[in-house]
């Protein structure tokens, strides 16, 4: 057993709140130390926004959980300090290949494109990734920047008033109250935060359960995404095999509705479904099972007064796609930028709901691939299933049928339109994939790329066009990024931004998602666009 789990991170110590005559108010409050709160609280200590982090425990997560790591979240961890690591440590892949029955139907490259700093995915265990991020938050606090993790500080009651929160936590050395001035919920799809203010998810949960088995084992498989449909190991169901770092591999094994979830992970039990997959002359070892059921549901809000939710805390997807902890990072990225805005008073309050908006929509998409995905995978009739298999069939000789083919649309970046962030698209016959709304796709700019010169500010990104290089329009400052097309010879940078036309303007969010667009520099234009970006307008 991997020994990371025995090791506390972030022990308990007893902190000067609980001696306070009075309860301490700080500026955030982040409940939950898993990947997400790690996230958010990271993201708010860079901006220079005092945070503390209380979780009830003290250490990684035990098992492997998420292990998908998808490039716009890898990006957004670049941000954060943290991105390195992850690749590093992480498994790369692109391919996948598709089986039905005992034979392969088809493969697919999830990065067909060059010109990208980082990979279509990487597989990493979870326990890895929180303690980049924790090793991240020490590094923080070496360079004193205001952020704090609080372990075995479990929160046992909320009360939400109109210009702060309160909250009682218990510890190993008893109660004690603190105030927070917003108070960020990332405390899982159980969210303690989400019961105590007595809310609930709205959406499926599906009558289907899934073994998830990490194994141990020097395979010689490689490293892509195997995905079987009705395989001669598991009759009339799934499987899934991922290789992870340290000869890790995950297998998920669809096992059917009505089952004894406890009996289905004894040892006695899992070993003989993973021979019967693998092979009897295989040696492995068990490092962790579980159990999951299907869900794709969230909340109705995410934000309720000075109450965020985030992460599996607000929405939840089955795991098919690798939507969970990718689009929670997203969730974050989304949200901090636009508090630091409303702390600082630079922008109104009001900016927060369109958080609510924006990430809503990408939770409605997420849940729409994911309960499609379930769907395909799982279907519900006898016709259902002959069409599904139909397909399956189709596909292994006709490329129109795999598109059809559904083992989990795997996750992409969401494209905020119909936000009121952005600005009417007036650069008419550029790429669609940079309309506004849409997260900055990368390029390559010689030895450089594009993304890392965005950084998480407001930029003014020219193309081969003429602005000034600063514009500072209430509160609001937007510094210029100038490139242009000989920066890069691939022309990458141009088939994404510029399309056929000659030059371009973007005004970039600080979450490096696209607000305006146009074909040349128009001052009231863009001081307008600023303020629509911002919430003013």
């Amino acid at each position: 057993m991997n020994k990371i789990f025995e090791v506390p991170l972030y022990a308990y110590a007893r902190s000067p709140d609980q001696d306070a005559s009075s309860p301490v108010r700080h500026k955030v409050i982040v409940i939950g130390a898993g990947p997400i709160g790690l996230a958010a609280a990271i993201d708010l200590a860079q901006q220079g926004i005092e945070v503390v982090v209380l979780d009830d425990n003290d250490k990684v997560s035990f098992g492997s959980r998420a292990v998908c790591y998808a490039k716009r979240p890898l990006e957004i961890l670049d941000r954060l300090g943290c991105g390195q690591p992850m690749v590093d440590k992480g498994v790369e892949w692109n391919l996948g290949k598709v089986f039905f029955d005992d034979r392969q139907v088809y493969d697919f490259n999830l990065l067909p494109e060059g010109g990208h700093q980082r990979p279509a995915f990487i597989n990493l265990q979870q326990y890895y990734f929180e303690e980049y991020l924790v090793n991240r938050v020490r590094e923080l606090q070496e360079a004193g920047a205001p952020i704090e993790i609080r372990g075995r500080n479990k929160v046992e009651a909320i009360g939400t008033h109109p210009d702060h929160v309160k909250l009682e936590v218990e510890t190993p050395e008893g109660s004690y109250t603190v105030e927070a001035d917003w108070l960020i919920a990332c405390d899982g799809a159980g969210s303690p935060v989400r019961s105590m203010l007595g809310l609930d998810f709205v959406g499926r949960v599906f009558e289907d359960n899934f073994l998830i088995a990490d194994v141990i084992m020097d395979a010689g498989f490689p490293t892509e995404r195997w995905f079987w449909f009705d395989p001669p190991f598991n009759r009339g169901q799934s499987a899934l095999l991922h290789k992870q770092p340290d000869n890790v591999w995950r297998i998920d094994l669809q096992l059917g509705w009505d089952i004894d979830k406890e009996r289905e992970k004894r040892p006695e039990n899992v070993i003989p479904r993973l021979k019967a997959m693998l092979g009897e002359d295989v040696q492995f070892e068990l490092e962790w099972v579980s159990i999951y059921t299907f869900q794709c549901r969230r909340m109705e809000k995410f934000r309720h007064g000075r109450v965020l939710f985030a992460g599996d805390a607000a929405h939840q997807v089955s795991p098919f796609g690798a939507r969970g902890a990718n689009s929670g990072l997203q969730d974050t990225d989304n949200l901090i930028w636009k508090l630091k805005l409303v702390m600082e008073g630079t922008a109104p309050e009001s900016l927060l709901d369109s958080y609510d908006m924006e990430r809503i929509h990408g939770a409605d998409e997420n849940i729409l691939n994911s309960s499609r995905s379930t769907d395909f995978i799982t279907p519900k009739s006898e016709m259902s299933r002959i069409l599904r298999d139909a397909v399956l069939d189709l596909s292994e000789q006709y490329e129109f049928a795999r598109p059809l083919v559904n083992s989990g649309r795997l996750s992409v970046p969401c494209t905020y339109d119909g936000s009121p962030l952005n600005s009417a698209d007036a650069l008419l016959n550029g790429p669609a994939r940079t309309r506004p709304g849409s997260p900055c796709p990368d390029a390559p700019l010689g030895d450089e790329f594009l993304l890392p010169k965005l950084g998480d500010k407001f930029i003014l990104l020219t193309i081969d066009a003429d602005a000034p290089d600063l514009i500072e329009e209430d509160g609001i400052e937007v510094t210029r990024l100038a490139l242009s097309v000989k920066d890069d010879p691939t022309l990458e940078l141009k088939r994404r931004y510029l399309g056929d036309n000659d030059g371009a303007v973007y005004l970039i969010r600080p979450d490096q998602h696209v607000a305006a667009r146009r074909p040349t520099y128009d001052e009231n234009q863009f001081r307008h666009a600023i303020r629509r970006a911002t919430g003013k307008e």
